[in-house]
């Protein structure tokens, strides 16, 4: 697999995408005063244990941070605060609301592709693995899908180009750097805050209406608790879904012989989506802090430390994955954190999974020959959070 990212020379940032494989489980940079954890076993075991390592990690970096702009969002939150939150959004997000779009992204994905059908190059991003997820979101939502380039706008500022957190600040530069993502956090959290408040005068049929009329033991969201997840879902569920699909185009790509395999039967289109998620990982890092003193992999760490989970170090763990560079869409099991584990684990992680096997099958059958253009090249995600394609050149024929 390190075929792809040695092509293209991308994400040269993260040695273990290049089959570097990081010397310690677990090290401590005095630079950014954080631990990295590379290791599989011990990315679980602190995924898996809130209490000993908790979501809430602003509270020991050096920034400050609006909390009305928080609030809600289930990737901070610890128990049992965020039990309940999610029990609440977890009765308007339901398996059924998922299953019920799979007519509804198909035919997006047949409409997409419409447009491009007669083309000899089309750019995978632009014009598929993009626009299908946000529109899917939006529809969903019950937001224009018209506004879409806006979200993508607001998403990039948000989410793209991230620098790997620091408790060290000196100069000031993550405060500045937050606080020009924050900038448009405040535009698509506005923007959301007024269509939740025409909601709750006029509901709809849509995930938006139910958000603000979810009620568990007599407890509804608050404003702020209804826009934060509603644009965790708008920004962060489309492009996991887009960044997962390049993705995995980018690795049958690279395996002409496990492609054909899977273009031949096509039961192996589930399993390819999951190796992809774990040699590409999407969201890459996670971050969370210590309660109290444990120990990791051997070494002592403090209470009230900031640790540095790289999800997509931890599925090249050759601990745990046989041949972990390899691309095997037979792999089983596939124990990857491609969604992450424990309380935290992706709730959109059923719809995007959903999307990318609909419209990976349906690419496979309406283009028999579908490669990367070697004279245009691919460009791809700056930073070390996410691992993704920006741009997808393909030649269809």
């Amino acid at each position: 697999m390190t075929a792809h990212t040695e092509r293209w020379d991308s994400f040269p940032q993260l040695p273990w995408l290049h089959g570097q494989q990081p010397q310690q489980a677990v090290r401590f940079d005095e630079e950014l005063g954080v631990w990295n954890v590379y290791g599989h076993q011990e990315a679980v075991e602190v995924l898996s244990d809130p209490h000993t390592f908790s979501s809430d990690v602003g509270r020991l970096l050096p920034i400050e941070l609006d909390e009305s702009l928080v609030e809600g969002d289930l990737t901070q939150l610890d128990p049992p605060v965020h039990r309940k939150l999610r029990r609440l959004v977890s009765h308007a997000f339901t398996p059924k609301i998922v299953a019920d779009l799979e007519p509804r992204i198909a035919a997006l994905t047949h409409e997409l592709l419409d447009a491009v059908a007669d083309r000899q190059r089309i750019e995978l991003v632009a014009d598929l693995a993009y626009p299908l997820p946000v529109v899917v979101i939006a529809e969903l939502l019950g937001v224009p899908s018209s506004d879409r380039e806006l979200f993508r706008k607001w998403a990039e500022e948000q989410l793209s180009g991230g620098s790997q957190l620091s408790v060290v600040d000196d100069q000031g530069e993550q405060q500045r750097r937050l606080e020009a993502q924050g900038a448009s956090f405040t535009q698509i959290i506005d923007y959301l805050r007024g269509h939740a408040a025409e909601r709750r005068r006029h509901p709809r049929q849509d995930l938006l209406t139910q958000l603000v009329q979810a009620e568990v033991d007599g407890e509804r969201l608050t404003d702020n608790e209804v826009v934060n997840f509603a644009n965790l879902l708008l920004a962060a569920g489309h492009i996991t879904t887009t960044m997962l699909l390049g993705n995995t185009v980018l690795c049958l790509d690279a395996n002409p012989q496990q492609a054909a395999r899977v273009r031949a039967d096509r039961a192996l289109v589930p399993g390819a989506i999951e190796e992809s998620l774990r040699l590409l990982t999407p969201f890459a890092l996670t971050y969370r802090a210590t309660t109290a003193e444990v120990e990791l992999d051997g070494q002592r760490v403090p209470a009230d430390q900031v640790l540095s989970v790289w999800l997509s170090a931890a599925n090249r763990d050759g601990r745990q994955f046989a041949d972990p560079d390899a691309f095997d869409p037979t792999r089983d099991p596939n124990p990857h954190l491609g969604f992450g584990r424990g309380i935290h684990f992706c709730l959109g992680a059923p719809l995007a999974r959903l999307e990318g096997r609909i419209a990976l099958n349906i690419l496979l059958d309406r283009f028999p020959q579908l490669s990367t253009d070697p004279d245009n090249a691919p460009t791809f995600m700056p930073g070390t959070d996410m691992i993704g394609a920006n741009s997808l050149p393909l030649l269809t024929r």
